[in-house]
């Protein structure tokens, strides 16, 4: 089996909390496709992540406008099924009102945050988790979002998801990208570009393919930022829904690019 030597330096925009440097010994291939779909091997995950990693090079996660945990926090929460090009308009319109602080956001007529928030479509339901989740970091940690991120792992999850309007997606974004802390964040980008290579997850749900990249993996925040960000990356621009099959890097090992199977 081949293996690639992956190592590179932390980038200036990139915000790493772990280690400077990242040495990564992966397969740089994938177990031969099968004629039914079955589970990716920790060699598949390895293959993937080396060709995505060697087509695109690092994506420098998580994408801020003005920077600072409080956005990345925000724009989290707002980014859920909608753009990223609306969240930054969003977050634009808040920052240029003022409304920059957790304090700010509760005591901001519900009216004005519809209008600030318009861009996300669902401006009345983000109005509501953007307040329950201020009501949460001034209730259980006095304003501090280091609070919250000194927590361990798994602690910080179980918080983050009772609070309304957060699921397993989000919460995982703000223990990645926020704490830098290691919790892989599946998306539907990460099934669908599974799917589309052969692969299966059985049962179909969340936390299944989050335990397959936790197991098969190390366990590294920079790494799963990295990872999640190339897979997004990947998705948003080549392996779309309507997929561009012949700018894929990917094309000659998924079956999806072969024409084997349906897109």
């Amino acid at each position: 089996m081949q293996y690639a030597v992956l190592s590179r330096p932390c980038q200036p925009r990139f915000q790493c909390h772990t280690q400077p440097v990242n040495h990564y010994d992966f397969a740089a291939e994938r177990t031969p496709p099968s004629d039914s779909p079955m589970p990716p091997t920790p060699q598949d995950l390895e293959w993937l992540f080396v060709k995505l990693f060697g087509h695109y090079g690092p994506r420098e996660w998580w994408p801020t406008v003005h920077g600072g945990d409080f956005e990345l926090v925000i724009g989290a929460i707002l980014v859920q099924n909608v753009s990223w090009k609306s969240t930054r308009t969003a977050l634009t319109n808040l920052r240029e009102a003022g409304v920059w602080s957790f304090d700010a956001i509760l005591a901001c007529e519900d009216s004005d945050l519809h209008r600030l928030l318009r861009p996300t479509v669902y401006w009345r339901m983000k109005t509501r988790k953007l307040r329950e989740f201020a009501c949460f970091i001034n209730t259980k940690h006095d304003g501090n979002l280091e609070s919250l991120f000194s927590l361990e792992v798994g602690e910080m999850r179980q918080q983050l998801l009772g609070v309304w309007g957060i699921g397993p997606e989000t919460a995982d974004d703000i223990v990645l990208y926020g704490a830098g802390r290691p919790s892989f964040v599946i998306d539907a980008y990460t099934k669908r570009l599974l799917t589309r290579l052969g692969f299966e997850v059985k049962p179909n749900t969340y936390a299944a393919y989050q335990e397959l990249f936790h197991k098969s993996l190390p366990n590294d925040a920079d790494l799963f930022n990295e990872y999640h960000a190339l897979i997004d990356y990947h998705s948003a621009n080549i392996c779309k829904a309507r997929p561009l099959c012949a700018e894929c890097t990917l094309a000659d090992d998924c079956p999806t690019g072969l024409g084997l199977t349906q897109s």
